[in-house]
């Protein structure tokens, strides 16, 4: 708008001498304008700026300042207008607050000790200025809702330190949950009040006066007597404690007892005496230790009949026991109602295992539905009565033992580091598959070291010998080290091999040749245990599944023989339970016969049996 003295932004109001091509204040482009100067061939432009000059000429264009008391009255009375029932500003709710509320109970054996009780915190939704009656009845009425068998109290409600809520602490203000939030400085749901019946409240608060231990006074018996000559004793009838023997024992036929609680009281016999005539009671000293000296139990004593089945992480081997007891009580945790399914192809056992073990869904505590698909791509059914589920097993201990995370002989076989495998968690995977094979009903994997199934099972014993080493080299030095017949020779062959027990940090100073056997036996331990600690930990966890390195470690006898490689005679009785006759019906001629060849075909077994046994006798 140009009013002759300059001209204000038709967007901002602000005053501007000339006419720009944007406005210095809100940016906004001013090209139009000087357009509808130059141009004034259409007629609605030219009817503009004609009632423009009229209106310059008859009014005087407007200041910036009156623009702006234009601006600010209106606004004004924009703000006056009443918008109705809508636009009223409603009064703000007081918004509730979660806290927790609990139970308080007796505790110990005396029940003067309160104690929370365990599972029994609720929450609350309370308003923040809540007092404390109000928020006791509402504790009350909360927890009553949700515990049917509560009493019927009366309650009071107390603070986490077992005191009464009745002030804020630290000040003599009323409690009020706002004031109480803002003195402790924590959030709403992370405070927690609890409610206890008023008698246990107030047994715990009598006696919490008395909680420093009682003066133990030490005097003669005639003395305790002359003291309680005129107090009548009472005596119980009925005593449910044994506490009482001593106190009858101690007092002499037909007189009542005068000994008071905490005293300690030494017949007159005894004090006259002197140490000389009494060297087993010399001072009081000994006479209070006698009596606070603890129990022990007499050999001679009847045995207290206790249930091993509580102790579940002792390392107590039960004698009983079998090894199919303990698997299935491993066994326990498995859901028969759901299954972890495997996609098995026999070409490549290892591959579907895998896949099938890291699947998200998998679930060790579900059972195993198995499938094998044949080289043509054709679905085999696999869910029966757990046939292929023990032939998958089977197969993966099989493809286990060649893993490049095992090294050594056949049947004695131990980890070793592999940065792959460490990468791929291929140990705890080696581990839950044992583990998860025990359990479900499979094979162990009948290959692994005595030594590393020892270290597992927490049994410090070590009998590795030299060919468990598969490294030639280091196996030909061990050798040299064990045949050393002289302490010259000792040192002369440990110094050609120092920097490889310097390694295992067995180079030392030998002073007698016999010790050359511990030096081979800390190298072999560091070359199997020691050096592969970290894989072993890892191989460990994955034991761990289904609880089954807890049985290892509680029945090693039993377990050990289902990791490690054992030999064993095949007799007579399993050779013959591997086959299954096909028999004629039951009267035939046929049948006849065929039940006089099996009678044969036995004692041909039983012959061949004792023959071996003959023999092994014969060689050994």
């Amino acid at each position: 708008m140009d009013c002759g003295r300059g001209m204000f932004c038709p967007f901002c109001g602000k005053h501007m001498n000339s006419l720009t091509r944007f406005c210095f204040t809100c940016g906004r482009c001013l090209e139009f304008l000087k357009d509808a100067d130059q141009t004034e061939t259409l007629e609605t432009q030219g009817t503009s700026r004609q009632l423009d000059t009229v209106l310059s000429k008859n009014n005087p264009c407007p200041s910036y300042k009156q623009f702006m008391e234009y601006r600010s009255s209106k606004s004004k009375e924009r703000q006056s207008f009443n918008y109705g029932p809508k636009g009223r500003s409603k009064p703000k709710e007081r918004k509730q607050v979660q806290i927790n509320v609990g139970l308080m109970g007796p505790h110990g054996t005396d029940g003067t000790d309160l104690k929370p009780l365990r599972g029994k915190t609720l929450p609350l939704f309370t308003d923040p200025e809540v007092a404390a009656p109000d928020l006791l009845k509402q504790a009350v009425q909360k927890m009553r809702t949700f515990n049917k068998d509560m009493h019927e109290g009366p309650y009071v409600l107390l603070y986490p330190d077992c005191s009464e809520v009745v002030l804020v602490p630290g000040s003599e203000r009323s409690f009020k949950l706002a004031e109480y939030k803002k003195e402790i400085g924590k959030a709403y749901s992370r405070i927690t009040f609890f409610i206890c019946l008023e008698k246990h409240y107030k047994r715990e608060y009598d006696t919490s006066d008395s909680d420093s231990d009682s003066e133990i006074a030490i005097t003669t018996r005639s003395t305790a007597e002359f003291n309680r000559a005129d107090t009548l004793v009472f005596e119980p009838q009925n005593r449910s404690t044994p506490k009482y023997k001593l106190e009858d024992e101690r007092d002499a036929p037909g007189q009542s007892s005068t000994i008071q609680p905490g005293q300690i009281v030494i017949s007159d016999a005894e004090d006259l005496d002197p140490p000389e005539t009494n060297p087993e009671k010399t001072s009081c000293y000994s006479k209070y230790t006698d009596l606070y000296s603890p129990n022990v139990e007499q050999e001679d004593e009847e045995p207290v009949a206790v249930n091993v089945k509580n102790f579940q992480h002792t390392a107590i081997e039960e004698t009983d026991i079998t090894l199919p007891d303990i698997v299935a009580n491993l066994s326990l945790p498995i859901d028969h109602k759901k299954v972890s399914r495997f996609n098995i192809s026999r070409a490549n056992v290892w591959d579907g295992a895998v896949r099938g073990f890291k699947r998200t869904t998998y679930s060790e505590t579900c059972d195993m539905l198995v499938k094998f698909t044949d080289d043509t791509g054709v679905l085999e059914e696999g869910i029966d009565t757990g046939g292929p589920r023990r032939e998958f097993l089977t197969l993966l201990m099989k493809h286990l033992k060649d893993r490049p995370i095992f090294d050594g002989p056949e049947g004695h076989r131990f980890l070793v580091y592999n940065a792959n495998a460490v990468r791929e968690d291929e140990y705890y995977l080696a581990g839950k598959m044992i583990a998860v094979s025990v359990v479900h009903g499979g094979p162990g994997p009948h290959f692994l070291s005595e030594d590393l199934v020892h270290y597992l099972a927490g049994q410090p014993s070590f009998k590795a010998t030299n060919n468990l080493i598969t490294d030639e080299e280091i196996g030909k030095a061990l050798q040299e080290i064990e045949n050393a017949a002289s302490l010259d020779a000792l040192q002369e062959c440990m110094m050609r091999h120092s920097t490889m027990l310097q390694t295992a940090g067995c180079l030392r100073h030998v002073a007698t040749v016999e010790e050359k056997k511990e030096i081979v036996s800390d190298y072999l331990q560091w070359y199997i245990i020691d050096r592969n600690s970290s894989v072993i930990d890892r191989f460990r966890d994955g034991l761990s599944t289904l609880e089954f390195l807890n049985a290892l470690q509680q029945h090693p006898t039993l377990l050990a023989p289902v990791l490690c490689h054992s030999e064993r005679r095949l007799t007579a009785f399993e050779l013959e339970s591997l086959f299954k006759p096909d028999l004629s019906p039951s009267g035939s001629n046929r049948r006849l016969k065929e039940s006089q060849t099996m009678a044969y075909w036995a004692d041909y077994l039983l012959d061949c049996e004792g023959l071996l046994v003959h023999l092994f006798f014969i060689t050994s």
